[in-house]
């Protein structure tokens, strides 16, 4: 078994997603969505520390590794058949399937980082330390993905071209989206965080693994969201443009 790339900075971590995006074009797997959505993500964030957007740019970037490197090990044990946390099992299901749509893709991936791994790199970025003092940065993290929403609104109807009607029609971004990244990065998570912290060493893996079952559990409403909306998405996916290897280049760029 090869061994498992992660990140041991900033840097390493782009270099790494860019890795993951090139197989995924490659091998046309949907796996690339999330990922290229990802390296948006963290190269906002690097620009934020270089542009001392962050009370503490050094600790931000560590949490930054940290918090990557939770993604980047589950990837990889999945590509090598592995197990990974449920939360993120559940995501990858997802990949196998030809019906679910971009979206569903980007929120199972959220699900399970942001509800399960930001928690848990918080934590451990503040092991031995005050967690209340990574309030700020944490909350300017969301700030960073909420800069992103509306790029990403304009990639998906980019994807599928009825979704600018939509858009144009109710004057706002796609509430999933919004729900899925902003408010559970900013309450959920952040209030798992100071609950872990607070746990000695040898409680933890336990509450870990009880967050993990919970999270795979909220996975169920995005994979499958009732007969009306899951009607609605297939013909969202049917009138999805271009090849896996497009959309991955478009949420990319």
């Amino acid at each position: 078994m090869k061994p498992t790339p992660q990140a041991q900075n900033i840097d390493e971590v782009i270099r790494i997603l860019e890795d993951i995006i090139t197989q995924s074009k490659t091998e046309s797997s949907p796996l690339g969505y999330f990922a290229a959505l990802y390296l948006l993500v963290t190269s906002q964030v690097k620009k934020g520390i270089e542009e001392n957007f962050f009370d503490d740019g050094p600790r931000m970037e560590k949490l930054d590794v940290l918090f990557a490197n939770r993604y980047l090990a589950a990837y990889y044990s999945h590509q090598q058949s592995q197990s990974a946390t449920l939360s993120w099992e559940k995501s990858f299901a997802l990949s196998s399937k030809y019906w679910p749509i971009v979206l569903q893709h980007l929120l199972m991936g959220m699900n399970a980082h942001i509800n399960l791994d930001l928690g848990i790199a918080a934590a451990q970025v503040m092991k031995d330390k005050n967690i209340d003092d990574l309030d700020g940065d944490f909350n300017k993290i969301n700030e960073v993905l909420s800069s992103l929403v509306h790029k990403v609104q304009q990639d998906l109807a980019e994807i599928w071209p009825t979704l600018r009607f939509i858009l144009k029609l109710t004057g706002k971004v796609d509430d999933a989206l919004t729900d899925f990244s902003m408010k559970l990065a900013r309450d959920g998570a952040w209030k798992f965080a100071k609950q872990l912290s607070e746990l000695d060493e040898s409680k933890q893996e336990e509450f870990i693994s009880l967050r993990d079952h919970k999270v795979a559990d909220k996975s169920k409403i995005i994979a499958f969201p009732g007969w009306l909306v899951s009607t609605l998405f297939k013909v969202i996916r049917l009138g999805e443009r271009g090849s896996i290897s497009q959309k991955i280049v478009k949420l990319r760029d």
